[in-house]
């Protein structure tokens, strides 16, 4: 079983609950594209690889009756079943998974994809599914063409130092192998709307290397992003802030 990385190990336990918070929901559209792209309906085996505090589990539970959580951390498994405590979840990691072979007829994973993104964990997910089955990869990305956006990822960029990033582009290397096909991309547009201290404060302090953070480093970061929110012109005295991203939806395939 491979070894959780530091920052998610440490940050995402000390920062469960405003991960809870703070993180963004999904489109709706995207319901429909888990029935129709990747195949899930009431009778679907379905396995939510990564499943955190079950943000993304609350949209996938009404779509099939045959749903496991699987997550390495235990206080975010915690938060988990206080939120969704009809729903089974496991301990586990994507290159060992508690599953027999062929078990399973779709795999997703929301947000997390990029922490385990190598040929074990590609190797283990064909394991586990059906000769037909299909992995969904789903990340919420942030629109840095919005310039109080770009900001922010200007603050906290400087201190992700080797925490795996979606962003790299690096989690794309291992579908080059033998077990999926390519990768095929569908966007959704979304925003997370509310007050600045859930969809900033909270959203931000508990990414996985600024929760991490030494307290004065972390002191550094809140600082910043406090700042930003009382002089920005589109933050500045708002209630309700509509933070925008694009949803992007990978299918991937299983090759026999």
């Amino acid at each position: 079983m491979s070894v959780v990385h530091k920052a998610a190990q440490v940050g995402f336990s000390t920062q469960a609950g405003a991960y809870t918070q703070g993180r963004p929901d999904y489109p709706d559209e995207l319901s429909i594209w888990l029935r129709r792209t990747v195949g899930i309906d009431e009778q679907a085996s379905v396995v939510d690889l990564g499943a955190g505090t079950g943000k993304f589990t609350r949209l996938l539970a009404p779509l099939t009756d045959h749903l496991t959580a699987v997550e390495p951390v235990e206080a975010m498994r915690r938060e988990f079943a206080k939120g969704l405590p009809d729903t089974d979840i496991v301990s586990g990691t994507a290159d060992a998974l508690p599953f027999t072979d062929g078990a399973v007829d779709a795999v997703v994973c929301a947000q997390a994809f990029h922490w385990f993104a190598n040929d074990a964990a590609l190797a283990e997910i064909h394991r586990v599914l059906k000769p037909e089955g299909r992995l969904g990869l789903i990340w919420n990305v942030r629109d840095e063409s919005v310039d109080w956006v770009a900001e922010i990822t200007r603050i906290i960029t400087p201190y992700e130092g080797d925490t795996p990033r979606f962003h790299t582009g690096q989690w794309r290397q291992p579908f080059s192998g033998p077990h999926f096909a390519h990768l095929e991309l569908t966007c959704f547009n979304y925003s997370h709307s509310g007050p600045a201290e859930t969809v900033i404060m909270n959203r931000f302090l508990s990414v996985s290397f600024i929760a991490a953070l030494p307290d004065a480093e972390k002191a550094v970061v809140t600082e910043q992003l406090r700042d930003l929110i009382k002089t920005h012109p589109a933050l500045r005295g708002r209630d309700s802030i509509d933070f925008p991203y694009q949803t992007q939806a990978y299918l991937c395939r299983r090759l026999d």
